[in-house]
């Protein structure tokens, strides 16, 4: 019998910590595959589902960053053709894919102006006040940096620019069920958290509902608790591992927004050298099957494109560093 953490779970410290709803046997099974299973099609997969192994001299990082900013253009280009609204659900991580989402758009000068841009979620506090936008680690000053302003003069209008606020996020459902009503698409652009949440839609949610078709009604939550888990991986890429400046709560779009996309656009890069915090994640997010207690288990039942660069593909094999 190997001394791992199935073994060693029951009456540890530890455990608890771990969100109860995993099949971690399953876990350990999914996670012992390689490069050459990453692509087999998996029956929930969506027909028009496709994951991407990206690889370069940068390890996959620059050209992930590339193709996923060609979707982004690609998707705000066509609707401008068809002259449709277009409803933008963003991402402040992974964040290097607006640079080439702008250098497209002003390579062929196509206007942002009939997008709909709204931020996934945001830090907050218990009561969903959110992070002041000059703080660092705000999405929202993220977000004018590195993607509005940037645009210029072919950028969103403001007045189409939304935030996880606890004014602003109660209004999405509204707001992006007229932009559809008047033949608009949702596209939801996303990465995945080390505890597989989409946004901050946390797994431990799960545990409020009744049923998948209850999780998947919920639009947004102010205030949400987050995992541990999540606290963690902050620490270690945005907050140079200083978790007392994280705060642990966040305001979130829910599963009645980021699976119920027309197309999705997600990305993976957590692997520098040999710290690979993301692999896990990948792998649940392909293999584990739709289950409330990993929301990113429904992302692949959705038309899309997940871009992993090369190192989140395994084989996933433990080294002593």
């Amino acid at each position: 019998m190997a001394t791992d953490f199935i073994s060693t779970r029951e009456g540890s410290y530890a455990g608890p910590y771990y969100p109860d709803g995993w099949d971690y046997r399953k876990i350990k099974r999914i996670t012992g595959y390689g490069p050459k299973q990453f692509a087999d099609r998996q029956p929930h997969w969506h027909k028009n589902f496709e994951p991407v192994i990206c690889d370069d001299a940068s390890g996959g990082v620059e050209a992930m960053n590339a193709m996923m900013g060609y979707e982004i253009f690609d998707a705000v280009r066509v609707a401008a053709q068809k002259r449709r609204p277009l409803a933008l659900i963003l991402p402040v991580g992974p964040m290097g894919m607006y640079k080439w989402a702008i250098t497209f758009s002003k390579k062929h000068n196509v206007s942002w102006k009939h997008v709909w841009g709204f931020n996934m979620d945001e830090w907050s506090d218990a009561k969903g006040v959110s992070t002041p936008t000059k703080t660092p680690g705000s999405f929202q000053g993220a977000m004018e940096q590195a993607l509005y302003g940037p645009l210029g003069k072919l950028t969103v209008p403001k007045r189409q620019r939304f935030f996880a606020t606890r004014r602003l996020l109660p209004q999405y459902p509204r707001l992006i069920a007229s932009l559809r009503k008047r033949g608009g698409k949702l596209v939801v652009v996303y990465g995945i958290g080390r505890a597989c949440h989409i946004a901050f839609w946390e797994p431990h949610f799960a545990a409020e509902y009744r049923s998948t078709r209850a999780w998947r009604a919920d639009p947004y939550r102010i205030g949400a608790k987050l995992h541990p888990l999540t606290i963690e991986q902050n620490s270690l890429h945005s907050f140079a591992s200083r978790m007392t400046l994280i705060p642990l709560y966040a305001n979130t779009i829910g599963p009645d927004l980021f699976t119920k996309a027309n197309y999705c656009i997600g990305g993976a890069d957590g692997a520098h050298g040999a710290l690979n915090w993301q692999g896990q994640s990948i792998w649940m997010t392909l293999r584990y099957g739709p289950d409330p207690w990993v929301p990113s288990s429904f992302m692949p039942t959705m038309a899309g494109r997940l871009f992993v660069i090369k190192a989140l593909a395994g084989p996933l094999t433990p080294e002593a560093n």
